[in-house]
């Protein structure tokens, strides 16, 4: 990903660069990715149907990731009240997610990858939370 160098070339940033927002922003977007590949392998799956709340779970962090990943790059303007809020829901979702692929994680790898991605994303959710603490 190229999100720290397009970040730190905006004039409103001038170099000066936010490490644990920026990891974020990368975790956003593999996570999305994850998601989504895991929800379309769920439907590959024999028993779809026991995978449906896994699924949409999927779905919706893959959207909630992808918007924060979003939002958050475009941090040099004033909206960090909003890039909050983006950040408490994104760790929220991927919590979530994570919680219900864990359920299918020994039957199906792709729960079980898609569970360690959703914690890897919640958690730099939250770190780059600490780091915009005033």
């Amino acid at each position: 990903m190229h999100a720290r160098d397009m970040i730190s070339t905006h004039p409103h940033v001038r170099g000066s660069t936010n490490d644990a927002l920026i990891r974020c922003i990368e975790e956003c977007y593999d996570c999305a990715q994850t998601c989504t590949t895991c929800a379309d392998a769920c439907l590959g799956e024999e028993h779809v149907a026991e995978l449906v709340q896994c699924i949409r779970l999927n779905m919706d962090c893959a959207d909630v990731c992808t918007a924060t990943g979003s939002v958050a790059t475009r941090r040099s303007g004033s909206n960090e009240a909003v890039i909050r809020a983006m950040l408490e829901a994104c760790a929220t979702a991927c919590r979530m997610c994570a919680e219900e692929c864990d359920r299918h994680a020994s039957m199906h790898e792709h729960c079980r990858i898609c569970a360690e991605e959703c914690r890897s994303c919640e958690e730099a959710c939250r770190g780059a939370l600490q780091s915009m603490a005033h």
